[in-house]
């Protein structure tokens, strides 16, 4: 019991310290915007005080609020859809070489389709709504938790596996502490990097296919040349986006590394 707690003190010290260097880059981020944006003027690139400040003003209104949350519930259900679909598939194909095998080709064309293509017929599939941004959403991050899946399947270390089946552990201790530790290793990293991409599509197809959404409001400060309010929708989409990996995502990856970690050494 001491020692799982001292591993999650551990997990928890090194989130933290995490924390601060993010905490920095985002810092020389903010500099380096600082001073690029004296030297252009606000015309071309507002200073952060000002698109933070408009940004301010558009809460203030009650007009960032409803964009924000369509957008996130848009980026979210694509990239849930993703990692339900793309998971489970992805640790079958793992099980079985001749599964994998067969789905290689299958991945790599979804891995090779633009994005945009896929807008495209979506648009055509489903028209201006909701099921155009969460399908492309989808269908683009689906090969990168597929094979993240199919990874952490296939790379199973055998000697745990035997391990565990000299100590005579159950099924489920196999689950738990041997096979689903060593798989969510190869999958965090896979949905991360889902999550970064739904966010990014998800504004382009709002862009080009609803009325409303950061992507929508995005066209219509961009048609007014406002560069300001279109700063302002950047660093609200990028800052929903950062909330939600490093307050969910972060300390979730955080607790499963120390717990395999923990469960490795007790092996």
């Amino acid at each position: 019991m001491k020692r799982a707690a001292g591993d999650w003190l551990a997990a928890s010290g090194h989130y933290l310290w995490s924390g601060w260097g993010s905490l920095a880059s985002l810092g020389i981020f903010l500099a380096i915007w600082e001073l690029t944006a004296q030297q252009l003027g606000p015309l071309i690139l507002p200073t952060p005080i000002e698109a933070l400040g408009t940004l301010h003003g558009l809460f203030a209104s009650g007009a960032a609020g409803p964009e924000i949350a369509v957008t996130a519930r848009r980026a979210l259900a694509g990239f849930a859809l993703s990692v339900g679909v793309g998971s489970l598939l992805g640790l079958a194909a793992g099980v079985s070489l001749t599964a994998s095998m067969m789905a290689r080709p299958i991945i790599t064309v979804l891995v090779g389709m633009p994005p945009i293509a896929w807008l495209i017929l979506a648009l055509l599939w489903f028209g201006a709504g909701d099921g155009t941004p969460v399908f492309t959403i989808f269908i683009a991050c689906f090969p990168i938790i597929f094979v993240g899946a199919m990874q952490g399947t296939r790379t199973l270390d055998g000697q745990l596996k035997e391990v565990a089946r000299m100590f005579g552990l159950s099924t489920w201790m196999k689950l738990t502490d041997v096979y689903l530790p060593h798989v969510v290793s190869y999958l965090f990293p896979a949905w991360i990097s889902a999550l970064g991409m739904s966010w990014k599509i998800v504004v382009m197809a709002e862009l080009l296919s609803t009325e409303d959404g950061i992507g929508a409001a995005l066209a219509v400060s961009r048609s007014h040349l406002d560069t300001a309010a279109s700063m302002a929708w950047i660093v609200a989409l990028v800052g929903t986006l950062l909330a939600i990996e490093y307050l969910l995502l972060e300390p979730l990856k955080r607790r499963v590394e120390s717990w395999r970690e923990f469960a490795s050494s007790s092996n």
